[in-house]
């Protein structure tokens, strides 16, 4: 991992302002090391990953959040930062440089920090319309929602104004990019139905 040692978690929460950098592809180490070696607090999350070539198999240090690195601070140097090689831009929201909250980046370093295995996931909001990618309800699709700490599958009868929810682990969904024709896709793969008769 490459980051700077915070002393504790209350100085995360206290100290000044994170951004995020948008870099090139493949360039966040380089932009790290480029702007610690100038001064600047950065952090950039990394995971293991093993990658099988033809004759040997390799375990690699990649960038949880590809293309991007965080940093920490005012911004009074910004054209040493913007100016940085690799750097493509500072992340903005109307045309300000948005802020990170603390708080978000001491989880993603606890996670980092605490051995699990941490890997990249697409970004999902409650709300969104996924599809089970694994396990015995691989195929079908619902809206995802959070109660009380977990995750469920919302499995809707829209027709009839009804609904269900199972658990499930995030990681055996991914979003879909657009609502289904239908409120729910009654079938799995194979077009076994769900319903019996």
């Amino acid at each position: 991992m490459h980051f700077t040692k915070i002393t504790s978690p209350d100085s995360v929460l206290s100290s000044p302002t994170w951004y995020a950098l948008y870099t090139k592809h493949q360039h966040e180490k380089t932009v790290a090391r480029n702007l610690t070696s100038k001064g600047f607090e950065t952090f950039l999350p990394l995971y293991a990953a093993t990658r099988n070539w033809k004759d040997r198999v390799k375990l690699l240090n990649l960038p949880l959040f590809p293309c991007y690195v965080f940093l920490k601070g005012d911004l009074e140097r910004r054209l040493d930062i913007v100016t940085t090689p690799g750097v493509h831009a500072l992340v903005s929201n109307a045309g300000q440089p948005a802020t990170i909250p603390a708080a978000e980046i001491e989880g993603i370093r606890q996670a980092v920090g605490s051995g699990a295995r941490v890997g990249p996931h697409p970004f999902l909001k409650c709300g969104d319309w996924v599809t089970v990618k694994c396990g015995p309800l691989a195929g079908i699709q619902g809206v995802m929602v959070r109660k009380n700490g977990v995750y469920r599958l919302v499995l809707s009868v829209e027709m009839l104004g009804t609904a269900a929810a199972v658990e499930l682990d995030a990681v055996s969904i991914e979003r879909l990019r657009e609502k289904p024709s239908t409120a729910y896709n009654l079938s799995r793969r194979g077009g076994d139905s769900l319903h019996q008769n």
